[in-house]
């Protein structure tokens, strides 16, 4: 039999191919916003959604925490002061926790669409709108958008994690989303830490923010998928139940959105309220960390930006290990509440080695970094158990309230975040003035050290009066005894020198009235009578004084011990002068103004810090009582016995809707 070559197909005509191109555009844009998957996906595809999942989760708070790893610069850039910096991230807060109750409310416009969508806004603020911000006031505006974003995502992401991880498997999935934020400060860190020498401009860390975001928004839009209501609003202890849901969904009708509005009624109850704002609490530390480290290090220890951050890579790194790790611990043992107690007590311990050291500026690097990887485990080990149990909580109620319960979670966290900030306002008053002020006293004291150094010995009260009225001669009489003391003078030499000053005060005032070079010409030849005469004109038109007393005032000053007075007086007095007028006048009168605020900031600062870390080590017992409060057994061999008779249970309801089946 001979082959016929195969007649080819017709060419459609145009109005046909100009349908078809329609029809697939369509088709694609609906496939970018209807992301619902109508069956529960095997391993590999969960697992590419979970990552999917966790890789646009550390992307967003990459771009969220860069602003503080360069916060310094910001700080400078725009004139904030420190009061306001925090201010501005306690607005964005405020913005994030109410935009979590929003997430919450439309969660039926599809999780994926929220994290896709929400990427792609913070790309655009991080590449466009940050490095580009003309004000300080636009600057505060795309923060607190960015923040309003992060609170939408802060719920869907953990929601979609939930929906994609039975409760055995729980923790290791949990611990894996909560490598986003930490992973997105370890991300920050290690870019700036590596990068800031070589481009010092804070919006080179946007730009590259920008850029990574582009990829990672491309990346959720095309990949990112998640289950129908019908699906996700049932309960998964294990794979096993996969085809009983599977079978329950095929008979169930699709929810209609708005249908579980009354579930937020169902999770406003104490079981999930408290242990919300306990984690809150928690976490505060971390959280100051999280915005402040470069603040901390630079004004306690002296860390430049680039040494602060790379120091903060062992908290991320070691925190990031302890997620992942606890996580599946605690799904092998099939128990959350062990690891959050012992978890609490290695934060709690690793947090006050933290907070003594504070006051001990010499505390080495290493050290320091052994602190954070102890209090860094320790808060990932309660922390990933914790997420794991309180989702299970929130299913324990119902298993289509998670996008409520969560919501609640995210508002109550961020207010708990935004209390604590004003906190750090109130507690932490010399970190403002060391902000505001510090580095700027610091770059007048580098150029200018010794005479910043004779300055700043001076009494702020004596230094104030000397401003005001050079001829003051109490506060002169203290300066110089100041003065002589800075320069290594005893303190019977330096009392002197203030007693000479005090009883000389008189022909002091005189000296200084006559012209130097007058005074210069009677010091060679007191007999020198235009010299003389000059002087005592001099004297009378400034010190207002009669010509007698004029005269008796200048033939005072050739006596032998005044001499002696008045050049113990004359030597230091001019190292004083020297120091005034070597510093440039607007350098000196920031320095009369600021410098001794900054001096005594330096020394209350570590102090001042020491206590806001016990304060955070309080919230960190506040947690122990409230994990009582979540779902959850305390022995893994009565959670395995739960397993056994759960299984029982789905093996039994699906061979009964297997049966109806059949009927």
């Amino acid at each position: 039999m001979g082959l016929t070559a195969p007649t080819p197909p017709a060419r459609p005509p145009a109005e046909s191919a100009t349908a078809t191109a329609t029809a697939i555009t369509a088709y694609g844009v609906r496939r970018l916003w209807s992301r619902q998957i109508d069956y529960y996906p095997p391993l590999r595809q969960r697992q590419l959604y979970l990552a999917i999942v966790v890789i646009s989760t550390i992307y967003l708070y990459y771009a969220l925490y860069t602003q503080g790893a360069v916060a310094t610069q910001i700080i400078r850039h725009y004139h904030y002061s420190f009061t306001s910096f925090v201010v501005m991230i306690i607005a964005a807060n405020v913005a994030g926790a109410f935009a979590s109750l929003f997430a919450g409310l439309v969660d039926r416009w599809g999780r994926a669409n929220l994290v896709a969508g929400g990427l792609l806004v913070v790309t655009l603020i991080a590449l466009l709108g940050l490095p580009n911000a003309p004000s300080r006031l636009w600057f505060s505006s795309l923060i607190t958008l960015l923040a309003f974003v992060e609170g939408i995502v802060l719920v869907a992401t953990p929601a979609l994690v939930r929906d994609f991880s039975p409760q055995i498997g729980r923790g290791f999935a949990m611990g894996f989303w909560a490598l986003g934020p930490v992973l997105g400060s370890l991300t920050s860190t290690m870019v700036s830490s590596n990068t800031l020498d070589a481009h010092p401009d804070w919006r080179f860390q946007f730009h590259v923010c920008g850029i990574v975001g582009l990829t990672v928004s491309v990346l959720a839009a095309i990949g990112l998928r998640e289950l129908t209501p019908s699906l996700r609003d049932q309960l998964m202890v294990s794979l096993r139940d996969r085809a009983l849901i599977e079978a329950r969904a095929a008979g169930t009708q699709p929810t209609e959105a708005g249908a579980d509005a009354g579930m937020w009624g169902r999770v406003i109850r104490f079981r999930v309220v408290a242990p919300s704002v306990a984690i809150g609490v928690f976490l505060l530390l971390y959280y100051t960390l999280v915005g402040f480290v470069v603040v901390y290090f630079s004004t306690v220890y002296g860390y430049s930006e680039s040494r602060a951050n790379a120091l903060a890579n062992w908290f991320w790194i070691a925190n990031a290990t302890a997620l992942v790790v606890s996580g599946l611990l605690s799904d092998g043992l099939r128990v959350r509440k062990p690891f959050m107690v012992l978890g609490m007590a290695m934060n709690a311990g690793g947090s006050l080695l933290f907070s003594l050291a504070a006051t001990h500026a010499g505390t080495g690097y290493y050290t320091l970094a052994g602190y954070f990887v102890l209090m860094s485990v320790g808060g990932g080990m309660a922390y990933v158990a914790w997420m794991a149990a309180f989702t299970e909580t929130v299913e324990k109620i119902s298993p289509a309230a998670t996008a409520p319960g969560l919501a609640i979670w995210g508002w109550i966290l961020r207010l708990v975040v935004a209390g604590g900030l004003v906190s750090i306002i109130l507690i932490l008053p010399a970190t403002s003035t060391l902000v505001d002020h510090g580095q700027r006293v610091r770059a007048i004291a580098a150029a200018h050290p010794n005479e910043v150094a004779v300055l700043s010995a001076l009494d702020p009260a004596s230094s104030a009066a000397l401003s005001r009225n050079p001829d003051d001669i109490g506060a002169l009489s203290t300066a110089l005894r100041e003065v002589a003391a800075q320069q290594g003078a005893s303190p019977a030499q330096a009392a002197a020198v203030s007693t000479a000053a005090r009883a000389r005060a008189q022909q002091l005032t005189a000296a200084r009235a006559i012209d130097p070079a007058t005074l210069s010409v009677l010091e060679r030849d007191s007999s020198d009578l235009t010299a003389a005469g000059q002087a005592i004109g001099e004297i009378v038109a400034k010190l207002h004084v009669d010509q007698a007393t004029a005269v008796k005032l200048l033939t005072s000053l050739h006596s032998p011990a005044v001499r002696s007075d008045l050049g113990l007086v004359q030597r230091y007095g001019n190292i004083l002068t020297a120091a005034q007028k070597t510093i440039p006048a607007d350098d000196l009168a920031y320095l009369s103004a600021h410098g001794a605020r900054v001096a005594d900031a330096e020394r209350q600062n570590p102090r001042e810090w020491q206590r806001w870390w016990w304060v955070c080590i309080g919230g960190q017992v506040f947690f122990l009582p409230f994990i009582f409060v979540l779902t959850g057994r305390w022995s893994p061999r009565r959670a395995r016995e739960d397993e056994r008779q759960h299984e029982q249970a789905a093996a039994r309801e699906l061979a009964a809707l297997r049966a109806d089946a059949a009927d």
